[in-house]
């Protein structure tokens, strides 16, 4: 293996924790550690990795003996739209700032870099600036990653049914013009963290098609626009009138479109003879006596950039 980067090596047995140390097999012996919470269960796997920062991490794959939860549609659905603006937009009218945290970081980035161009390749000064570049990177990601798992957390913990966009992340960053800001924001990760939790929790999580028209479609009365530029934050529907906050409209599109996919999921289920609803058609909106009221294929309330979209 390369010496340069991330390092690791798995131990599949004969790992134990001691207090606040570590057990490894082999000469390594008793290593000091911080644990941020006490395993339940049987430890399956140990792997001890060194990031490129020269910090190092145990992940303990553990078996705690529980089985995942079937997943539930009884209760309340969200959606949410994704944008560079905001993060996240919810269909109930909650906005979460998107943090910026490369951008935070940039200036302290652009310092270290500096002074690592100036460093004689191969020397131990260069392998120390090196370290100190890893270092920003690592405090970045670490932010991301805090910020990302807080929210997904509490969506999943106040909401049962979780529906968002099915974005293409990879294509979006063809951009180059927000590429940067694009990979800086985490959409990806974020989708991915509420896929598991909602799944750990006995939740339903379900993605939308990319490329329905949320944002110029009415939520009220279905009505769609011809054409809704970027720049247009609030618009007014000339069918019935509704002012509607664009990435909030999206929003409520969004969950509609997957409570009607849901809905249709069990009547297909119900069509083959069973009595399992699987999808649990029951998930209703307020004042609504049918899902299939508010059916309509919209997209996502961001323009098409390159092979994907932003919001």
């Amino acid at each position: 293996k390369s010496k340069h980067g991330r390092q690791s090596l798995s131990y599949p047995a004969n790992v134990k924790f001691e207090g606040d140390y570590i057990k490894l097999p082999g000469k390594i012996g008793l290593v000091y550690c911080h644990r941020h919470r006490e395993f339940e269960g049987t430890i399956k796997t140990v792997t001890v990795s060194q990031n490129s920062d020269g910090q190092y991490y145990a992940s303990v794959l553990v078996d705690d003996g529980k089985e995942t939860p079937s997943q539930s549609t009884e209760g309340k659905a969200v959606g949410i739209d994704v944008g560079l603006t905001h993060f996240a937009i919810t269909s109930d009218g909650s906005k979460y700032d998107n943090p910026r945290h490369f951008a935070k970081h940039h200036r302290n980035l652009k310092r270290q870099q500096q002074k690592l161009s100036r460093k004689q390749k191969g020397s131990q000064n260069r392998t120390k600036a090196q370290q100190k570049v890893a270092k920003v990177y690592s405090k970045t990601v670490r932010c991301r990653e805090d910020f990302l798992h807080k929210l997904s957390r509490q969506i999943v913990n106040e909401n049962q049914v979780i529906a968002v966009e099915n974005l293409n992340v990879k294509g979006m960053v063809q951009n180059r013009k927000l590429a940067k800001a694009i990979s800086d924001v985490g959409w990806g990760m974020f989708t991915t963290m509420l896929k598991y939790k909602a799944e750990w929790e006995g939740k339903t999580y379900i993605e939308v098609d990319r490329f329905f028209a949320s944002s110029k479609t009415c939520h009220v009365c279905l009505n769609r626009v011809d054409s809704l530029s970027l720049d247009i934050r609030q618009w007014q529907c000339q069918h019935c009138g509704t002012c509607h906050d664009r990435d909030v409209n999206a929003a409520q599109n969004i969950r509609n479109e997957a409570l009607r996919i849901l809905r249709l999921c069990s009547v297909q289920v119900l069509s083959l003879g069973t009595s399992d609803t699987a999808w649990g058609g029951s998930v209703r909106q307020p004042g609504k006596t049918s899902v299939l009221l508010d059916a309509v294929p919209v997209e996502s309330g961001s323009p098409i950039l390159a092979k994907g979209r932003v919001g």
